[in-house]
């Protein structure tokens, strides 16, 4: 379980707002440049997370996310479109003949078309996962 501290900046029904130093390990990040865009200096970052601890706006808190959870979304955003690559590129070679074209051309067309229908795949279902508090931080511990 990844555990982060921060001071909560705002609180609506179920969820809040926490603020939160990049830690070291935002160093080494391939995504880093992304926590910027929620605003705030290049050391903070603003995560929404689900305030199941009741916490308060100033409150600090320790906020975490499963592991497993990660895994599983790094295994979807990396690892899908080189399968759906390869997948492509072996149906085309596989089937270029049929068609009468050259397999290594048709192979990497549809290489190609699987790798964006890839894409489409994994932001629709990369959707559908943000929905569901598993895929979400908590607010685990208020530390006032």
């Amino acid at each position: 379980m990844a555990t982060q501290e921060g001071v909560v900046t705002k609180v609506d029904s179920s969820t809040a707002w926490v603020k939160c130093t990049k830690s070291a390990a935002c160093e080494s990040c391939k995504a880093k440049g992304f926590c910027d865009t929620v605003g705030g200096s290049d050391d903070d970052v603003e995560v929404e997370v689900i305030n199941i601890a009741k916490a308060k706006v100033d409150d600090r808190v320790t906020i975490s996310f499963e592991t497993s959870s990660l895994l599983k979304v790094s295994f979807l955003v990396y690892m899908v479109p080189v399968l759906f690559l390869i997948l492509g590129g072996v149906i085309g070679d596989k089937i270029a003949p049929i068609f009468n074209y050259d397999r290594s051309i048709f192979s990497m067309l549809v290489g190609l078309l699987f790798l964006l229908a890839a894409f489409f795949f994994v932001k629709t279902k990369g959707k559908d996962l943000a929905k569901k508090d598993a895929y979400k931080p908590k607010i685990i511990r208020i530390l006032k």
